[in-house]
């Protein structure tokens, strides 16, 4: 997962089989999405059913009712398409900063492949307008706050819609403009929408899921840039590698404990900067010793996470779903954004655990008490300061995080008069959870330096190696910072680091040293 893609240039959608790599490489690298023939078959299909219960009048919420609260007021066949445009009207009531030309392009996807399942009731020529609105590059405005995360994200998602109707904004080409102007840019007409297409387009969990995507996409190269990382500080400390020892793990045989203690024996193969036989203690703080246990449940986490993710990400969220073959429509909760909302919850939580503990490892290489090295890792203290402020940031961010993960799944508010009695705050989740995996990264991205800093201090005598895996990022590194031999300004420095760890070069090029 950490490849960046760039050789998948269309991905065909049906609903069932969208992978995480493919959302990615979308809403991430520009691919292009179209309907598998199949796919078309059954919207045709469950539109088919849909105009026949508007044409027998029956009733049935959303198509032939009213709305939430307003779901026993009867709408007459002549007010069908209008009730379907005051729904996008009425509910685009979001507010906040646009949410990001990546995301809004994995929302543009997933709500395309969930309407490729056959379960809405939209019309294909519909369908097919909101895949060229993708696929041209239009980028509709959606502000990124206004969900409760039930009946679907309908304020964002309305946002989306407007622009499908020639109404809202978006941007293209490169500026913000009317959504009219930018359809006719691109050639593309506006939609009229009919009975039931509404409701179709924005009742669902695609601004949570896309969110979510794309951070569980993010929090795995976090996982394997923490364990890099780590195996850096271990060697600038003269680490004890008894406590990765396979034994140990195999005692308590948890998945992502023994996968990150294989990655960090790995990584410092061969090393000998950690400690030897002669060794200056018994054993290593936990920041240190526990790195297997910390960041493993991370990564198990994140596992689970992302089981959920790919789940959503082919599912039918919407209300209410028509079943064509069988005659028949249900009123349901697909639409409840829980699955998502708990996942996000726990994904935060987890990217925070390896921001806390990165910190720690950070602080034992500033602190000359615990790290043999000289103070905040500069080679004249006093006139310089070296590492010292860069532990204050990174004790800023976590402290950040800690506060950001405070579940919001815990939350619920109800809405509608009351019909709407419970919500899930998911797209909160998914928010707070890419917050808090961005401050992560910027610890990480801080450790990272300290690390290579205390390597060069370390090595005195030119005697001294690194591990097989850590020496790729050593010179990765090397290649972009230089070594901090006096004062300087530090924040170029921590974005270059970041950009290596967000970007997946930190882990191609370890990657690539192991190969060797």
């Amino acid at each position: 997962m950490s490849e960046i893609l760039t050789e998948q240039l269309e991905v065909e959608l049906d609903g069932e089989s969208l992978t995480l790599e493919q959302m990615v490489a979308v809403a991430r690298h520009g691919a292009k999405a179209v309907l598998k023939t199949e796919a078309k078959e059954k919207v045709l299909k469950s539109r088919e059913f849909v105009e026949q219960l508007i044409k027998d009048n029956k009733s049935v919420y959303g198509i032939t009712t009213g709305f939430g609260m307003f779901s026993n007021v009867v709408i007459s066949t002549d007010d069908a398409k209008k009730l379907q445009r005051n729904l996008i009207m009425s509910h685009s009531t979001g507010v906040g900063e646009p949410l990001s030309a990546e995301v809004v392009r994995g929302i543009l996807l997933l709500r395309a492949n969930a309407l490729a399942k056959g379960f809405s009731g939209i019309r294909l020529s519909t369908l097919e307008t909101l895949l060229k609105v993708l696929n041209t590059g239009i980028v509709p405005v959606i502000p990124e706050k206004g969900s409760l995360g039930a009946s679907g994200d309908l304020a964002p998602l309305s946002h989306m819609v407007l622009v499908l109707l020639g109404e809202g904004e978006a941007f293209y080409q490169g500026r913000r403009m009317k959504g009219s102007e930018a359809l006719a840019l691109a050639g593309i007409e506006p939609v009229a929408l009919e009975g039931k297409e509404g409701l179709a387009l924005i009742n669902g969990t695609q601004i949570m899921t896309a969110i979510a995507a794309l951070a569980v996409w993010d929090a795995e190269l976090l996982w394997k840039s923490a364990n890099i990382t780590a195996a850096l500080s271990m060697e600038a400390l003269e680490g004890i590698l008894d406590a990765f020892d396979p034994k140990i793990h195999a005692v308590r045989p948890h998945r992502g404990q023994m996968e990150t203690a294989e990655q960090i024996r790995q990584l410092t193969f061969g090393s000998t900067y950690v400690a030897g036989k002669q060794r200056p203690r018994v054993q290593d703080a936990y920041a240190l010793r526990c790195i297997a246990q910390v960041h493993g449940p991370s990564k198990d986490a994140l596992e689970y996470v992302k089981k959920i993710v790919q789940t959503e990400m082919n599912s039918a969220t919407d209300n209410p779903l028509i079943f064509p073959d069988a005659g028949e429509v249900f009123s349901g909760g697909n639409f409840h954004g829980q699955p998502i909302a708990l996942a996000m919850d726990f994904l935060g939580i987890a990217a925070a655990e390896l921001a806390n503990i990165a910190e720690r490892r950070l602080e034992r290489l500033v602190n000359p008490n615990l790290s043999g090295l000289p103070a905040f890792l500069t080679p004249d203290g006093g006139l310089n300061s070296g590492f010292m402020i860069v532990q204050y940031s990174a004790a800023s961010l976590v402290s950040e995080n800690k506060i950001l993960a405070h579940p919001a799944s815990v939350d619920s508010i109800p809405s509608s008069a009351n019909q709407e009695d419970h919500v899930s705050m998911g797209t909160i989740a998914a928010r707070k959870a890419r917050t808090i995996i961005d401050n992560a990264a910027n610890v990480l991205a801080m450790e990272l330096l300290a690390a290579c800093q205390g390597v060069d201090l370390r090595e005195r005598s030119g005697e001294l190696r690194l591990g097989k895996g850590s020496i790729g990022a050593y010179r990765l590194v090397r290649s972009k910072v230089s070594m901090l031999r006096e004062d300087r300004i530090m924040y170029p420095d921590i974005q270059a680091a970041k950009e290596l760890v967000s970007s997946g070069k930190l882990v191609a090029s370890v990657q690539a040293s192991l190969e060797d």
